[in-house]
């Protein structure tokens, strides 16, 4: 395993990481605002299952690999964007009169689904942890493989923690804010997909 040095420094890096707003942030807190803490924690759990498979993908030499092809890093960027834009469509034909039932965009378990879509769709997640793990890896001590995925395995952990407590944050939030017309919680789900989706669109691929 990485020696004790290395975990520190990691475990610093990656809390300093998700205190920076991104796109994982923003994914989590608008669900938890728009559908409660229940859908901002499923959305957790699934960018942490995205966040295990992108590690295996990198432990196994795979993200090398797909990224290796030239069109790899267009194809996800446009796939994301374009599943994020879908999205904002659904939260804006959304029912919104009293009388309507509420469609929440789904279950949750479709919630959680959606996360982890998102994060296997956005690029620049695989292009992090080939950049990231790698880094604090302790060459001699054991296997890089097994290195890799005990390092994803924290990364993951620390982010599930770290998304959750702000889901139950923004859900306490919306609590609050239930004066607010559904139709509003509707345009600003879907601005913030729109939003995500532009950044993807405009991700150019590093050289």
């Amino acid at each position: 395993m990485p020696d004790a040095a290395n975990l520190y420094l990691f475990v610093i890096a990656a809390m300093l990481l998700l205190v920076v707003p991104g796109p994982n942030m923003a994914f989590v807190t608008s669900h938890a605002l728009a559908h409660g803490w229940r859908a901002g924690v499923a959305a957790a759990l699934g960018i942490s299952l995205a966040d295990l498979l992108l590690t295996l993908l990198v432990s196994a030499g795979m993200g090398a690999v797909v990224m290796s092809w030239a069109p790899a890093f267009d194809l996800l960027r446009l796939a994301g964007a374009c599943y994020l834009l879908w999205l904002a469509w659904q939260a804006l034909t959304a029912p919104t009169g009293e009388s309507a039932a509420p469609r929440p965009l789904g279950s949750i378990r479709k919630i959680f689904v959606r996360a982890t879509l998102n994060s296997l769709l956005n690029p620049k997640g695989l292009l992090f942890f080939m950049v990231f793990l790698p880094q604090f890896v302790t060459v001699g001590n054991a296997s890089v493989t097994v290195q890799l995925v005990m390092l994803g395995v924290l990364l993951l952990l620390i982010s599930l923690v770290f998304h959750s407590v702000l889901a139950l944050c923004a859900g306490t939030l919306r609590g609050r804010l239930n004066s607010m017309p559904r139709r509003w919680a509707n345009y600003g789900f879907a601005s913030v997909m729109t939003a995500l989706a532009a950044r993807l669109l405009f991700l150019e691929r590093p050289i």
